[in-house]
C-alpha cells in the first residue's frame, strides 16, 4: 500500500502487439501492476493496441485505449485524461522508447506527469550498452579478459566486445 505521495491516476503503457511465445511477460507484469494500483484505489488508464491481452480484459484497467503506443497518441490521451503519473516498464521496448520520447520532448513535464518506477535517466543508461557496461565494470575490480586472461580495468575494455580487453577485442 502506497502511503506517501500516492498517485491518483496512473497511465500505463501496455504490452502492445504480442506474438506466440514473445513478450508475454510484459502482459503479465503489466496486468499485475494494474491489479496492485487498483487494490490501492488508484485509477488506471491503459494504452494497448492489442485486444488479445490480459491487460485489456474488461475487469482490469479503469479505461483502455486501443491505440498504437506512439508519442502523438499518448500525448493526446495525457491531455484528455490528465494522469498525474505514468508507468513505462510494463510494455517492452516500444513503451520504453515512447516514454523516453515523451520525457525528452517535455510532454510529461508540460502536463505534470511523474514517471513511476525506473527513472528515464536509468532507462537511457541501460539502452546504451557501452555506458551501462562501463558503469557495471567500475563496480567489479576483478574482470578478466576472455582472450588473454589478464585482469582488465574499466578503461581497457573493448567498445565492441565487453568480454575482451582493447588488445584482444
Amino acid at each position: 500500500m502506497i502511503k506517501k505521495g500516492k498517485p491518483k491516476k496512473v497511465l500505463i503503457l501496455g504490452s502492445g502487439a504480442l506474438q506466440i511465445g514473445q513478450a508475454g511477460e510484459f502482459d503479465y507484469s503489466g496486468s499485475q501492476a494494474i491489479k496492485a494500483l487498483k487494490e490501492d484505489s488508484i485509477e488506471t488508464i491503459l494504452i494497448n493496441p492489442n485486444i488479445a491481452t490480459i491487460q485489456t480484459s474488461e475487469q482490469m484497467a479503469d479505461k483502455v485505449y486501443f491505440v498504437p503506443i506512439k508519442t502523438e497518441f499518448v500525448e493526446r490521451i495525457i491531455e484528455k485524461e490528465k494522469p498525474d503519473s505514468i508507468l513505462l516498464g510494463f510494455g517492452g521496448q516500444t513503451a520504453l522508447n515512447t516514454g523516453v520520447d515523451l520525457y525528452d520532448k517535455g510532454i510529461l513535464q508540460k502536463h505534470n506527469v511523474k514517471v513511476l518506477g525506473t527513472t528515464v535517466e536509468t532507462i537511457k543508461d541501460t539502452e546504451e550498452t557501452p555506458k551501462i557496461f562501463k558503469k557495471l565494470l567500475t563496480k567489479s575490480p576483478h574482470n578478466v579478459c576472455d582472450g588473454c586472461g589478464e585482469t582488465i580495468k574499466p578503461d581497457q575494455w573493448s567498445e565492441n566486445n565487453f568480454t575482451l580487453c582493447i588488445d584482444c577485442g
